[in-house]
């Protein structure tokens, strides 16, 4: 098995179960035909940002999510002066120059139905899938103001 195929397998099972100990993850592993030692399953941990947190092992993003969400819901308290749904988008307006700052707590939210912003100096295009996505995420959004 190549390294990449490993790590992605060690992912998997991360997200799957929690484990608790390296010995516990060298078990999932073999479950799945693959063999590899404590060292070797160090350093994949180390490469793929995977930290020991009092639940068992996590991927650091899903510790910040949290973070991520307060630091996103101090944004919008901050800098949002209105959402509206238009199409597929959210169009939010912001004091003048906080756009950026606004739009960069929304990139880094971890929000599903974000594909993606483009700000420019008071008003954010924040992209969705279909306008019911548009609506349910102006409605989160709100809800976190």
């Amino acid at each position: 098995m190549t390294k990449t195929a490993r790590q992605a397998l060690l992912l998997d099972v991360l997200r799957g179960r929690a484990v608790r100990t390296q010995e516990e993850l060298v078990e999932a592993l073999a479950e799945h035909g693959v063999e590899a030692s404590q060292v070797t399953l160090s350093r994949d941990l180390r490469e793929l940002g995977v930290v020991k947190a009092p639940d068992g092992y996590r991927e650091a993003e899903a510790l910040n999510a949290p973070l991520q969400q307060d630091q996103l819901a101090r944004a919008l308290r901050d800098f949002a002066v209105s959402m509206e749904e238009a199409g597929n988008l959210v169009v939010i307006r912001t004091s003048a120059g906080a756009a950026g700052p606004l739009a960069l707590a929304l990139d880094r939210s971890g929000l599903q139905r974000i594909i993606g912003t483009i700000a420019g100096d008071d008003t954010i295009f924040v992209a969705t899938a279909s306008a019911s996505d548009a609506a349910a995420l102006r409605s989160d959004l709100e809800r976190l103001r």
